[in-house]
């Protein structure tokens, strides 16, 4: 017992000063860490919308109908019904305004919108323990490590060279010439040719006829005076009698009235001098044909779109 007591009484203080001390602090080397980034302003992402503000707008008369309201702005009757939201074209009154264009200029509205690109991404300091180059901690240099010799510093010295230098790389070769285009034709050509072989007994007049009358005989044939489609065939327009009415673009109708007969049916195709109505005396005295070219809904003088005879 004498022995166990001695060996408690040399440790006891031993075991006191190890308890007396604090654990050695831990050093973080892993740098400053970042501050959590704040996400960035949506970027703005351009749409487009289409706008109608742009429109023009017709107030109806007294003894409008929507086929002559359609005709004098140079428009399909069943456009006018679309916008106007019209289920029975003959149902209009006076006073009441109408679309009469889709818009004068076409150009959409931007509208900015934001884009969600999820959440910010967090970025992260290398810490000191990365065994390569970082753009927080370097190593070694960036070409390497190496022992020094001249045979070294030649083969440097040959890499150097062997890369392109920063003009050669940037040169600018000449546009190489290109075949000149052939021009195109305006859009507002249109090849016109007589609709009736008949003698005008009626020229056109401004405010007074909006076209030529040819004389001819009932049955005689009335041909398209251009290629086009049949925007309107019937009898819906006060004077006009039975009516044919052709679109050749976005420009240019032909107008062909007083017929007998009518050939060809609404939204049809038909070419150049093809047979579409024939001659008669609807709405008239006797029988001709009224002939109009229309330039964007107003009436011109069709013997100075036909050629000369």
């Amino acid at each position: 017992m004498n022995i166990a007591r001695l060996i408690f009484v040399v440790l006891l203080p031993i075991m006191g000063g190890c308890a007396s001390h604090a654990p050695a602090p831990v050093e973080d080397r892993g740098g400053v860490p970042a501050a959590p980034m704040a996400p960035a302003a949506p970027a703005a992402q351009v749409t487009t919308v289409a706008t109608d503000s742009d429109a023009r707008y017709y107030t109806v008369k007294k003894g409008d109908t929507l086929y002559s309201i359609a005709l004098d702005n140079g428009q399909d009757y069943k456009d006018l019904a679309a916008w106007n939201n019209l289920d029975d074209p003959n149902r209009i009154k006076t006073g009441q305004q109408l679309r009469v264009s889709p818009s004068d200029n076409g150009a959409p509205v931007a509208v900015a919108k934001p884009v969600d690109f999820g959440a910010p991404v967090e970025t992260r300091h290398a810490t000191a323990s990365t065994g390569t180059n970082t753009d927080t901690f370097k190593r070694e240099p960036k070409g390497g490590k190496g022992v020094w010799s001249e045979e070294a510093l030649a083969k440097a010295q040959q890499a150097e060279k062997a890369q392109p230098s920063a003009e050669a790389k940037s040169e600018v070769r000449p546009a190489e010439a290109k075949p000149a285009e052939k021009p195109v034709a305006a859009i507002d050509d249109v090849d016109w040719m007589w609709p009736a072989n008949g003698k005008v007994i009626t020229p056109f007049a401004e405010g007074g006829s909006k076209g030529v009358d040819i004389a001819g005989k009932a049955g005689d044939p009335v041909l398209a005076a251009a290629g086009g489609v049949v925007s309107y065939a019937g009898a819906g327009l006060r004077g006009y009698g039975n009516l044919v009415v052709l679109r050749h673009n976005a420009t240019y109708l032909s107008v062909y009235a007083h017929n007998s007969k009518i050939l060809v049916k609404e939204k049809q195709t038909v070419a150049k001098g093809q047979k579409i109505a024939e001659m008669g005396s609807s709405d008239a005295e006797s029988p001709r044909l009224h002939f109009e070219i229309r330039h964007q809904g107003k009436p011109a003088d069709p013997q100075k779109f036909l050629p000369t005879r």
